[in-house]
């Protein structure tokens, strides 16, 4: 853990849970799956994944091993960039446009 990160002693989430939670929606918007989708596959309620997407629940090890499992990345996946990304936690607009016209494309049949 970095030096300048400062653990919390309580069980509020943290910047680094907001990250992951960000990195989880990218992912599950990349391969066209809905919060419902995602939460039926990882055996949790729909409010519970968006919590998790959120960063309002923290993600325990287990669940962030089967989150990764289900959206075929290495956990590593969610924590790519933190160091450069934990200060700006929002999905650019143009971030947004591009992972929308990739779930559309990934819908098309023919």
């Amino acid at each position: 853990m970095a030096n300048n990160q400062v653990i919390k002693s309580n069980n509020r989430p943290t910047e680094t849970d907001k990250y992951v939670g960000s990195r989880i929606r990218e992912r599950r918007v990349m391969m066209g799956l809905s919060q419902q989708d995602i939460a039926d596959l990882i055996g949790v309620t729909y409010q519970q994944a968006h919590k998790y997407e959120r960063g309002i629940n923290r993600i325990s090890a287990s669940h962030l091993y089967e989150i990764a499992r289900v959206l075929k990345v290495e956990v590593s996946f969610f924590f790519d960039d933190l160091e450069a990304g934990s200060n700006d936690n929002a999905v650019a607009p143009t971030q947004r446009m591009c992972l929308e016209l990739a779930r559309n494309f990934m819908s098309i049949q023919d």
